[in-house]
């Protein structure tokens, strides 16, 4: 299929830092017509990783080639792993050795962690450097590549250290997931149904229905599902783009799920995907212990992601070790605490997502011990 084929295009309206993110089959052949048109000056350096470089860069090099854009790579280990400041310095380092000028920009080309990464490392090059993001997993097709958020972790949570950033453009090339193992597509559909679970139960009605033709790489399932996420994070970005109000919607289960991720150390063992699978039904559930939410709508989001493949619960992750004061402890380097109280994102029903401040620590166990089997002490 041509890049002109089936394209969607969703506008980020940010005054002058508006940018398109282009979704759409065979894009990553035809590059270089698409940066031609937003460079400052014909030269890039792509960033990826040693397991994307092997599947995507030469096809990329070559379509820039062809547009008279010089190119430069740098690979990176794969991994969550990647993401801390060893490797940002790393980056930079080798970003300063090639020169890079503040009228060159920077190619994310990988999934979540290459972006963050990237993206992360083009806010502070040179006081910034423009970057564009091309995503190769649905993950980040979906969520990280979208919205400007950029970060590190640290050893005491996840993505505490970053930028907002946002990208002159997204290019979100389907047919680059064809080449993603199974268990990766699954856990990118743990942020697609995070969509219709805020604010568009229409959409999760969709993917009740529709669900297993995307992770079956359906192309007219995936490009929909994929436009649909964009627009609708998007319009929440336009609205709030530093996270100072309804943006923080779109972390709902992600303060369980990073809490997860930090107990699991980032081994690649739990990748985010599923965390975030886990960490919506553990917001579904603190809904409905607080009153909130029907056992009926909690029980509804646990079978569907069940259906598709993905954890819903501590028994069917590997932390044996865990505790609720544990995750409390964790959760409470969330970006969202509030003078040190626990803010979470909970929900009405599907589809009716709020924010919520000051929740009790207190609850959140209470809801870990009866629902998630994580036992209140070590």
């Amino acid at each position: 299929m041509t890049a002109g084929a089936a394209v969607e295009t969703v506008r980020v309206e940010l005054a002058n830092r508006s940018y398109d993110i282009i979704i759409g089959e065979g894009l990553l052949a035809h590059a270089g017509d698409y940066l031609a048109a937003v460079l400052t000056r014909p030269r890039v350096v792509i960033v990826t990783d040693k397991n994307v470089a092997g599947l995507h860069l030469a096809t990329l090099r070559a379509s820039l080639d062809r547009a008279g854009i010089a190119t430069d790579a740098i690979i990176v280990p794969p991994g969550e792993g990647s993401k801390n400041f060893s490797q940002l310095e790393d980056l930079l380092d080798q970003l300063l050795t090639l020169r890079v000028e503040r009228r060159d920009t920077i190619v994310a080309l990988g999934g979540g962690v290459v972006g963050d990464l990237a993206g992360f490392a083009a806010a502070i090059l040179r006081r910034g450097v423009d970057f564009i993001q091309m995503p190769t997993t649905l993950l980040a097709q979906v969520d990280s590549s979208v919205g400007g958020k950029t970060a590190v972790n640290a050893s005491q949570g996840k993505n505490l250290i970053g930028a907002f950033y946002q990208p002159r453009l997204v290019l979100a090339d389907i047919s680059a997931l064809a080449s993603l193992p199974e268990r990766e597509l699954r856990a990118g559909y743990g942020e697609v149904v995070k969509y219709g679970l805020i604010d568009d139960f229409e959409f999760f009605e969709w993917l009740e229905d529709h669900g297993g033709e995307l992770l079956s790489g359906d192309g007219a399932a995936l490009r929909h599902a994929i436009a649909v996420s964009c627009r609708s994070k998007a319009a929440i970005v336009a609205r709030d783009e530093r996270e100072s109000g309804d943006r923080a919607l779109l972390n709902l289960g992600h303060t369980f799920a990073h809490a997860l991720e930090v107990e699991g150390g980032y081994d690649g063992s739990l990748l985010h995907g599923e965390a975030v699978a886990v960490g919506l039904c553990m917001a579904f559930a603190l809904s409905t212990a607080l009153g909130l939410c029907s056992s009926q709508e909690t029980d509804r989001v646990r079978r569907h992601l069940l259906a598709m493949g993905l954890p819903v619960g501590i028994e069917q992750i590997n932390l044996p070790e865990l505790t609720a004061a544990t995750m409390v402890h964790h959760m409470l380097q969330d970006k969202k605490v509030i003078d040190g109280r626990l803010t979470f994102v909970l929900a009405r029903g599907i589809g009716r997502t709020f924010i919520q401040k000051d929740v009790s620590e207190a609850a959140v166990k209470r809801m870990l011990a009866a629902t998630a089997a994580v036992p209140a002490h070590e």
